[in-house]
């Protein structure tokens, strides 16, 4: 029961850490991040094609249930930029952006994004945002920065054209309203992003965002009052308090929003997972992937009801909550009340918003999602992962974005399952100075009679064909061997199928007068080649439990006059022939063979 309890009630597991030092922290860190979310959320309100207000009412009801019910100490809830885009890229097909239909889907969307999230968390299958790679987020973003500049274009330069939800069409249309740009709505646009910028760099403990969007929106009214141009303004905004609100609950609207409602519970639960592991690795706090789920779906669907589009956990919010000293989830809580006081004081002072400003606000968001670190790194690690970023940036920019997601999750899959359907089968040799068996080079010397691979990857049913090619393009490259040994170190799993081909592999090479030999293999994996019988099929003395143990019984077998003829002295064991023809042994202690670290 008291786990039920628990569960049902997350937030008593973290009651013991409240104190008046850990308020005192939660509260002025609340305070940062509601002044912080001020502007994100109308700006990330904007960018979904809602009224302002939904945005702030997003970092309400849906941060306190959030923080309430999932299992970080400072995931912060809300509006994001990932999720905004979504919402206008698959929405706006549908219906017209800021239209009372166009809400009455996106509140419908939130609900159906809450439930699935709830059902994954109840079904305890948080470990599914694991199979998202970093690779594809970071292509995923990238891509999302480029569609949310072509977005606010239109806004940012004062061009009437219709909003476009697609890259290329925006730019297009762009270019081909490229004479009718606005100087001084442009203007506006530009100073915000200068005083951002400025802000950013000489007063690090103001959110820039705020202070680009107060210089703006001074510069308009003054730009007013001279007479020289009226800018268009987001206009007042109607209420603090989130009103309650009812989603379309027709069966055809929930057909219609499945897409895009699975799409949207990728990119949410994958902000909030990873946004929360990043602060958690700092913290030292363990993050509960199921709770975070359950957490986050009960905030979609709350916020469904309380006027909020879907919201996620916010990566630059946490993080800031972090840094501000928050103690415990109550600096959630306390940033969505303190929010709804400041919402009261500012809400006629929205009335003298600029849209260039927000546009350029958005600006700004755009260039923060694009991973320049990330993106070296990736291309400078794996030719797999580069093809994985590439195609998923150009699907984000040329398909539905509900899609390209899917895209880059199917790709990073497909590159997965080709990695494990092909171990690697390394040619190794041990080295004349401490004996460890390392990569054989063209010039590295062999032995004459025995072939050495390492085995590195999991033997099962999939890789089964391209195991039986590596060993015969082996034996192709040496037809002189007799014996082969197989280093199993590597080996982690081996099914059925991977029995079967030792075992066949085994009575091939005998056929052919090779002997197969394997060493170095893990308990399961001899467990289950014992429970096969192919222990038996390769013979119960030709598996040793090391290397070493592995060569000296071996070279025990090996024909003396090849060896008597081979000068390479190959292994510990081999004999040094004199020039009387006599041979002894080697006295050479660097030749000694070491347990090795790897191989």
């Amino acid at each position: 029961m008291d786990s039920f309890i628990r569960r049902a009630l997350p937030f008593l597991a973290w009651k013991a850490r409240i104190n008046r030092q850990s308020l005192r922290a939660d509260l002025f860190a609340g305070l940062v991040s509601a002044i912080i979310v001020l502007p994100q959320g109308v700006a990330f309100a904007t960018l979904a094609g809602l009224p302002p207000e939904y945005g702030l009412y997003g970092a309400m009801v849906p941060a306190i249930v959030g923080a309430l019910w999932g299992s970080s100490w400072h995931l912060v809830s809300g509006p994001t930029n990932a999720t905004s885009l979504m919402v206008f890229a698959t929405l706006g097909a549908i219906a017209t952006p800021f239209s009372p239909h166009y809400v009455a889907l996106v509140l419908t969307l939130n609900l159906m994004v809450g439930l699935i999230k709830l059902s994954l968390g109840l079904a305890r299958l948080g470990a599914l945002v694991n199979f998202i790679s970093t690779t594809v987020i970071v292509g995923f973003t990238a891509g999302a920065a480029l569609l949310i500049i072509g977005a606010q274009l239109k806004n940012f330069f004062g061009l009437v054209v219709p909003q476009q939800v697609n890259f290329i069409a925006a730019l297009t249309t762009f270019v081909d309203h490229v004479r009718e740009i606005e100087p001084w709505v442009t203007a506006v646009g530009v100073v915000t992003l200068v005083a951002a910028l400025v802000g950013k760099h000489y007063l690090p403990k103001v959110p820039h965002l705020l202070s680009g969007i107060v210089v703006g929106a001074i510069f308009a009214f003054v730009l007013a009052k001279l007479g020289l141009a009226q800018v268009a303004t987001l206009g007042p905004l109607p209420s603090a308090i989130p009103p309650f609100s009812v989603p379309d609950l027709a069966p055809q609207t929930w057909h219609e929003l499945v897409p895009v409602a699975l799409a949207l519970t990728v990119i949410g639960l994958t902000e909030a997972i990873s946004s929360g592991r990043a602060v958690a690795v700092k913290s030292g706090q363990r993050i509960d992937g199921n709770q975070e789920f359950i957490g986050q779906g009960l905030a979609n669907i709350a916020g469904a009801f309380t006027s909020s589009y879907p919201t996620s956990g916010s990566f630059n919010r946490t993080g800031a909550n972090y840094e501000s000293g928050a103690r415990t989830p109550l600096a959630a809580v306390f940033s969505a009340f303190m929010l709804f006081f400041i919402v009261l004081l500012v809400a006629p002072l929205a009335a003298y918003l600029p849209i260039a400003s927000m546009a350029a606000v958005l600006f700004l968001v755009a260039w923060g999602l694009v991973d320049i670190d990330a993106i070296r790194r990736i291309l400078r690690t794996s030719r797999g992962e580069t093809f994985t970023l590439a195609m998923t940036f150009v699907a984000t920019l040329t398909i539905r974005l509900e899609a390209a997601i899917f895209v880059g999750v199917l790709i990073s899959l497909f590159m997965y399952l080709n990695r494990t359907t092909h171990p690697r089968l390394t040619r190794v040799a041990p080295q004349p100075r401490g004996g460890r068996f390392l990569p054989a080079g063209e010039t590295t010397p062999l032995c004459p009679q025995l072939e050495i691979l390492r085995v590195d990857g999991s033997l099962f049913f999939g890789a089964v064909d391209h195991v039986r090619e590596e060993l015969d393009t082996a034996r192709g490259h040496r037809p002189a061997i007799r014996h082969m040994l197989l280093i199993g170190s590597g080996i982690n799993f081996v099914d059925a199928a991977g029995a079967e081909l030792l075992g066949h592999e085994a009575r091939g090479l005998r056929e052919a007068g090779i002997t197969l030999w394997l060493a170095k293999l893990k308990p399961e994996v001899r467990d289950v080649l014992e429970r096969s019988g192919v222990i038996d099929t390769i013979g119960r003395d030709h598996v040793c439990g090391t290397k070493e143990a592995a060569i000296a019984t071996i070279y025990a077998t090996l024909d003396s006059a090849v060896c008597a003829a081979c000068r390479a002295r190959i292994f510990n064991e081999c004999q040094v022939v004199l020039p009387d023809g006599k041979s002894r042994e080697p006295a050479r202690p660097e030749l000694e063979l070491t347990p090795p670290q790897s191989g």
